[in-house]
């Protein structure tokens, strides 16, 4: 794949790499691979949002399926819209986390699955490419639907224990992203008094960019959080599919670390669940499952690519460190950044602890975060890597290259779309992770 077909999903710099024009044609292509009736049609804030949806819906219409359009809509909130409304097929309108001049879609197939790599998205680069489009026998219609928001959030507090929640104060940032738009009535009306951070829908994001795993990008929401004494802080992704977390200290939390918490009360409604993390996640994902009962298991990074494989084993929570959380919803697994927030709340007041003593357990845990190198050679690096360590440990090759012993363990990755080694690594001490993570970089970085 190349250009604006990535591994996950079509994104690209509005005008230079993505036009109306591409937009008619990905519309088309869309429809020829799935061979689909009726497409729903989400949209986030972006300024480029209304003319690329225009001409994504006419290629879908001139190729002869029906389109449902939701309006402006988070990205959880139209994977919950396409099972609503009994749709096969939808594409949202977003470039998630990137720069305001970005845009690009999200492609799925019935029951919210994504297609991304392996998965058909090279099929429809290959169709968009070859312009081969057959005339239907007559065109598609397009109609709107309005009040989504109102049903998701009657869902989302379908799966929250409200009785159980004590009244809480909670920080929480959009970013100028989708949240603004959903984040109001998802708490209107229950113990969660929000503090609102850049709640305005502004798909310039004049204030930050809505990407909040960049440490820059917390900044606001961290001080808010020290100066209301808040309970925890939330930020929020572009598209409001991700949620970041900060305790009541002000102190970041990583999504594998997050999974870890949350896989706690997911498992206490779910006893022997099997829980999904990702490559990269500190051990305490797995210690939390096991503790609580749950079955953990690891697989590879990316939604695309982690929620068949959810579907497939039956898992019933899972997680990533890019802050991506998966719920099993009666009968698909999809993404949600609301549920998260409510799970928090009744952990906080069930057990009358702050977040940062439910999280004590974490200071236990000595992880170096992912680290990238620009490299030349990866496949000799990773290769030197497993020559030096891999009868020191066992060798697993989900995603890259991981090696893991009962003190430590290492994962190194190819970036999909970078000249990139990406490199994770944990240990028992602070002291022996750094002399790992040391001696890892010494041979990626020579």
């Amino acid at each position: 794949m190349a250009g604006v077909f990535k591994a996950y999903d079509i994104r690209g710099l509005y005008e230079k790499d993505l036009t109306e024009e591409m937009a008619y044609k990905i519309g088309r292509a869309f429809v020829t691979y799935l061979g689909c009736k009726r497409v729903l049609v989400g949209k986030d804030t972006r300024l480029s949002t209304p003319s690329l949806s225009e001409s994504l819906i006419k290629g879908i219409t001139d190729q002869g399926a029906d389109v449902l359009d939701i309006g402006l809509s988070t990205t959880d909130m139209f994977y919950y819209a396409e099972n609503l409304y009994g749709y096969e097929s939808g594409i949202m309108v977003t470039a998630s986390h990137n720069p305001g001049k970005y845009n690009g879609f999200k492609l799925i197939r019935e029951k919210a699955a994504p297609i991304g790599a392996g998965s058909g998205i090279e099929e429809i680069e290959k169709i968009f490419h070859e312009n081969n489009f057959k005339d239907p026998e007559k065109k598609g219609t397009v109609s709107y639907v309005e009040n989504t928001v109102d049903k998701f959030v009657e869902f989302v507090h379908s799966y929250t224990d409200m009785k159980s929640i004590k009244p809480l104060r909670v920080v929480m940032d959009a970013g100028n992203g989708m949240a603004g738009f959903v984040a109001p009535k998802m708490f209107a009306n229950t113990p969660i008094e929000v503090i609102p951070l850049f709640f305005e829908l502004d798909g310039s994001f004049p204030n930050h960019e809505a990407n909040p795993l960049l440490e820059e990008n917390r900044q606001d929401l961290i001080k808010k959080v020290k100066e209301t004494k808040a309970d925890f802080g939330i930020g929020f992704d572009g598209d409001s599919d991700r949620c970041f977390v900060v305790d009541n200290n002000g102190n970041f939390i990583d999504g594998d670390f997050l999974t870890g918490i949350l896989s706690v009360s997911v498992l206490e409604k779910n006893p022997n669940g099997i829980v999904f993390y990702d490559v990269r996640c500190s051990r305490y994902t797995k210690d939390m499952i096991e503790k609580h009962g749950g079955r953990p298991f690891m697989w590879m990074v990316g939604h695309a690519l982690s929620k068949p494989k959810m579907k497939e084993l039956g898992a019933v929570f899972g997680g990533e460190v890019s802050g991506h959380y998966y719920f099993f919803f009666e009968d698909y697994h999809a993404d949600n950044s609301y549920l998260p927030v409510f799970l928090l709340a009744e952990m906080i007041s069930k057990q009358n602890k702050t977040l940062s003593e439910l999280m004590a357990e974490k200071e236990n845990y000595f992880i170096s975060g992912e680290i990238n190198s620009t490299v030349e050679n990866p496949d000799q690096i990773i290769k030197e890597i497993e020559e030096k360590y891999g009868n020191k440990g066992e060798i697993v090759r989900i995603d890259g290259l991981s090696i893991v012993s009962d003190k430590w363990w290492l994962n190194m990755r190819k970036s999909n779309t970078e000249p990139l080694l990406r490199l994770n690594c944990e240990a028992d001490t602070k002291e022996n992770m750094e002399k790992l993570r040391d001696a890892l970089l010494a041979i990626i970085r020579k």
